[in-house]
């Protein structure tokens, strides 16, 4: 996996005042994304066994992508210029269901160098599993465009399964061989928690209960849209107190063999950024995720180490 770029956190970030609570939408909509038709996908020779079938929009007109959804009187706001956050930590305890009870921690990092960003995202389950996900891209006025995905998969007794995406220009290559048209606005799996942090901290109105957000992501077997329904808001109780938090959940139930489902809870008061999950690999399981601690930061004009980036040497 790539080398992480490094970073010294020192402050918590802290509760920002409750957001104003708004009415829920009045209509559920659909229509919270731009479609653009791609260019044909192109076949990539594999010795790999036969890839699955790449899952395409349900309409024929092409991808989504990530945008800004018509502004109605109800839900309008006037939100300040959006700043991207300096670089964060963020600790969660982990409980849940795994061929048993299970307990862990997880860790979600977002670290920012200019327009150069990674996000991490590792899952411990105690002395059974680990996984580690990460995300390494740019940043744009369109919010994150990922490079790579990489992902890496511990099971106790067993070798670490490894997978990868890549994001090459107009191209997205997939861990099982197939290369397919980029679509706008396409995220992976943890960008994508930042993209709607920066989603939801721009367009304050898009977070109430009613709304539908629609995101395309990259998998390491298929590219889709995910669907998320703002189904409820709730008070979460937190080691370090209450928090606000607004419950997004996907419109797909966990099977076997499939991609992990993730409900997200986004905290107004915390940047927007993700206080709770829970993670379904599979209809028998279930992973929770809850903040144990304030959001650490780094200090605004901290330098943080690109380690992919070689040091100029002075002339002697």
């Amino acid at each position: 996996m790539p080398a992480r770029m490094e970073v010294v956190y020192v402050r918590e970030m802290a509760l920002a005042a409750p957001p104003v609570r708004l009415a829920p939408a009045p209509v559920k909509r659909r229509s919270a994304v731009k479609r653009v038709t791609p260019a044909a996908s192109t076949p990539v020779a594999t010795e790999q066994a036969p890839a699955e079938v790449v899952t395409l929009p349900p309409e024929p007109a092409g991808p989504a992508v990530l945008a800004a959804a018509p502004p109605d009187t109800a839900a309008s706001e006037v939100a300040p210029p959006f700043e991207w956050p300096v670089s964060t930590r963020m600790r969660y305890v982990l409980t849940g269901n795994y061929r048993g009870e299970v307990h862990g921690d997880a860790q979600v990092e977002w670290v920012r160098a200019g327009s150069r960003y990674q996000v991490h995202l590792d899952v411990s389950v105690g002395l059974v599993a680990s996984r580690r996900m990460s995300s390494d891209g740019d940043i744009t006025a369109d919010g994150l465009a990922p490079r790579r995905y990489d992902q890496e998969t511990q099971v106790a007794f067993t070798d670490a399964q490894r997978s990868s995406v890549r994001f090459e220009g107009e191209q997205v290559w997939l861990a099982n061989g197939q290369v397919i048209p980029r679509w706008p606005g396409v995220q992976d799996t943890v960008s994508q928690f930042v993209q709607l942090a920066w989603l939801f901290d721009s367009q304050p109105g898009r977070l109430r209960v009613g709304e539908v957000v629609e995101i395309p992501l990259a998998m390491p077997r298929r590219v889709s849209i995910w669907v998320y329904d703002v189904v409820e808001e709730e008070t979460l109780y937190t080691p370090f107190g209450e928090v606000q938090a607004f419950h997004l959940k996907p419109r797909r139930e966990p099977r076997a063999g499939g991609d992990m489902v993730v409900d997200i809870w986004i905290a107004p008061q915390l940047r927007h950024l993700p206080v709770r999950f829970r993670i379904r690999p599979d209809p028998e399981a279930h992973l929770d995720l809850m903040l144990d601690s304030r959001p650490e930061l780094a200090a605004p004009d901290q330098k943080t180490t690109d380690p992919t980036k070689t040091p100029t040497r002075n002339p002697r």
